[in-house]
């Protein structure tokens, strides 16, 4: 035997598994490998072990300790010899991964691509210490060799200089999606998934379906977690959450703002809704309450309450020192809003004139002369015209007493201006 052969899992399957003597034991139909997805030293690679061979033989299938089996290749055919035959413990193959069953054919996530792609074949290595995993192919010439046509089309391509589109994910970059072997998805837990767009994770969840989209979003820390539900759409958030326990649920939302809250619990059933609103913080239960009692056609359905707001006396280097502090959200600091003495609107600072003033100056040195503001009891179609006409990133929202309930920022606006061109 030569001392390493690499291999594809797609030219092995259905080869003839053979004793020391030569006799037929059966034909192979699967490898089970262990469920590795880590190794003690994190700079070392993950490559796990082959434990087992299925074999049938006629209509029984059996599983051989692969501990005793070689593998070897003469010219394009390999012949698999089962030097003492010998069944592999049950505990071992009901902990392990098939890899026809659970890996072939399954998505996993390309982060670079930040999409889905699915498992075509997968490579492995047989060296003297055993049969490991490398890697799973994602390419083209791995569906062209599963189907037995890579080498034809390789030939005709060589002509031309051109070759079969060939991609892999090494095993390090993939592990076990769940505890029941129903496929596999990339990474050492979720550590990559966290690295990419709260958006590209939703467009992932999504594609993944129902099933596997909440297996991937329950694996989400909550703070990530409520960033990449606020992405995803409405049937799909409407999903997910009913797939999470209440408890769980409603830590999630407790991180979002509540105007996104108040929109994704109009989308549920009353009950489920005011479970959630009876599980979560009493501050965060009472800000959706309020919203959920605007009109559907009002600016206060769709405003958000997470703004920030100062006294007009305040410093404008006390300001920068909070929001340094504070560390907001993009959105949340489109407009700073100015108040007086006795709570009620004044007029709105832009971050670029806080930036840009003497850290001396007071808040009302700099905000603006004449504000722009929305009732929130006013129909939802003003705010359009105003962004327009004035060039507003975010527009406050006041009550009849002319204090502050909120603000609606541009996104808002546009994704509400969407949706009713959805529905003409």
């Amino acid at each position: 035997m030569t001392s390493q052969i690499t291999f594809y899992l797609s030219r092995l399957i259905g080869s003839r598994c053979v004793d020391a003597n030569g006799k037929v034991v059966g034909v192979l139909k699967d490898l089970i490998i262990e469920n590795q997805t880590h190794t003690e030293d994190d700079s070392e690679p993950i490559r796990p072990r082959v434990l087992a061979f299925q074999i049938k033989h006629k209509s029984h299938i059996t599983y051989l300790n692969a501990e005793f089996i070689h593998i070897e290749k003469k010219k394009d055919n390999y012949k698999i010899i089962c030097d003492k035959v010998e069944h592999a413990h049950a505990d071992v193959i009901h902990h392990a991964l098939f890899l026809v069953d659970n890996v072939l054919d399954k998505q996993i996530v390309d982060i670079n691509g930040r999409k889905l792609v699915r498992v075509n074949d997968v490579r492995l290595v047989a060296v003297p210490s055993g049969i490991y995993a490398l890697a799973v192919d994602v390419g083209v010439e791995g569906l062209l060799r599963r189907i037995g046509i890579a080498k034809q089309i390789s030939t005709v391509l060589k002509p031309f200089s051109a070759s079969i589109p060939s991609k892999f994910f090494l095993w390090d970059d993939i592990a076990a999606v769940d505890y029941g072997h129903s496929g596999i998805k990339l990474s050492k837990t979720v550590a990559k998934l966290e690295t990419l767009h709260p958006s590209d994770v939703a467009d992932i969840i999504e594609d993944f379906g129902k099933h596997e989209g909440s297996r991937v979003f329950e694996a989400l820390d909550e703070e990530h977690a409520a960033d990449v539900l606020e992405e995803l759409e409405p049937h799909a958030q409407v999903q997910i959450i009913e797939s999470l326990s209440v408890e769980k649920a409603a830590d999630v939302l407790e991180k979002m703002p509540a105007d996104e809250v108040a929109d994704l619990l109009e989308e549920l059933g009353e009950e489920k809704a005011e479970q959630l609103l009876m599980e979560m913080d009493r501050e965060s239960s009472d800000e959706v309450r309020e919203l959920l009692e605007y009109p559907g056609h009002s600016v206060g359905s769709i405003m958000s309450t997470d703004y920030f707001v100062f006294h007009e006396n305040t410093v404008i280097n006390d300001v920068l020192i909070k929001l340094r502090e504070q560390k907001p959200e993009a959105n949340t600091i489109y407009a700073l809003f100015v108040i007086d003495k006795s709570d009620k609107f004044l007029s709105v600072v832009t971050l670029r004139d806080l930036v840009v003033a003497p850290p001396d100056k007071r808040m009302k040195d700099i905000m603006k002369k004449k504000p722009i503001s929305v009732f929130d009891d006013d129909d939802i179609d003003v705010l359009g015209d105003l962004v327009s006409k004035y060039n507003l990133l975010a527009v406050p929202v006041i009550n009849k007493q002319r204090q502050l309930e909120g603000m609606v920022v541009i996104d808002d606006i546009v994704e509400d201006l969407l949706n009713k061109g959805k529905t003409k």
